[in-house]
């Protein structure tokens, strides 16, 4: 079977897009580990799919590279919407999107999408966390070393904690030692974070799935929302990535709003 895909990627975070309007392609699951593996696939952090809704006007589904399907994808909202657009599956300048983290609503703005992302949650048991209340600054031991990370959800699971030096991190080493970490039970995604200004930070992450990625729309969301919990940086902050840069902002109404680039890398047929 010929399966038309186009890849996209938001600050070097890369997705492969399947239309699935008029019906999947095979098992997902299965699909995204074979399409993902960037050595005998096409090669991507993750693979997005666009299906009908009831609720929204489009219904988002994303399974990393492992297969396993997750809840939330910042730069994969952005460029779900880009994605609609451009390939003229809409007209609409705003959408509202189902996942699994709810309504999701981006807006096109020029050449950036703006995201409503929506409400942190941080209620330990319903990031999830195994620890009940607000967990900020909470001491995890991971691999001989104590941090002290604080916690949030963006739709997904986060684990935020800061260092003084990203660029000699041996992410590779310790990232699945937190993504595995029991306190997790679902798995998390890290976010090592370096504040330069109270509204400048850096950051590498490690996600549940994926590995290190250029890129994280919910983790940046969420290194947002503890900087401003831990009294580390602003409510609007530039997040500085490895693919590029975005612009949060923690507002009065207590949502949380992204702001970044969408861009089509290319597209193709590939046999599954």
């Amino acid at each position: 079977m010929d399966v038309h895909f186009t890849k996209m990627h938001g600050c070097g975070n890369d997705f492969i897009f399947i239309d699935c309007l008029n019906g999947e392609n095979g098992e997902l699951e299965k699909l995204a580990k074979k399409l993902c593996d960037r050595r005998f696939g096409i090669g991507a952090d993750q693979l997005l799919t666009v299906h009908p809704s009831k609720v929204a006007d489009f219904k988002m589904e994303i399974y990393n590279a492992d297969g396993g399907q997750v809840e939330m994808c910042g730069n994969g909202i952005r460029c779900f919407a880009k994605y609609v657009r451009d390939h003229g599956l809409t007209a609409k300048g705003e959408l509202a999107v189902e996942t699994l983290a709810g309504i999701i609503r981006p807006r096109l703005v020029g050449d950036q999408v703006e995201v409503d992302m929506g409400e942190p949650i941080l209620e330990g048991r319903k990031i999830p966390v195994n620890a009940d209340g607000k967990i900020l600054n909470h001491p995890l031991e991971v691999d001989g070393a104590t941090y002290p990370v604080t916690c949030v959800s963006m739709g997904n699971p986060h684990c935020v904690l800061y260092l003084d030096d990203l660029d000699r991190l041996d992410l590779g080493r310790v990232g699945p030692r937190f993504e595995h970490h029991p306190f997790f039970p679902k798995r998390v995604n890290t976010e090592f974070i370096k504040v330069f200004k109270p509204n400048e930070i850096g950051m590498r992450v490690w996600e549940r799935g994926a590995g290190e990625t250029w890129a994280c729309g919910t983790g940046a969301c969420a290194a947002t929302v503890a900087g401003v919990l831990t009294g580390k940086s602003g409510r609007k902050v530039t997040v500085h990535l490895k693919g590029g840069d975005l612009l949060v902002e923690w507002r009065d109404n207590n949502r949380v709003y992204m702001t970044g680039g969408a861009a089509e890398v290319f597209e193709g047929t590939i046999k599954i």
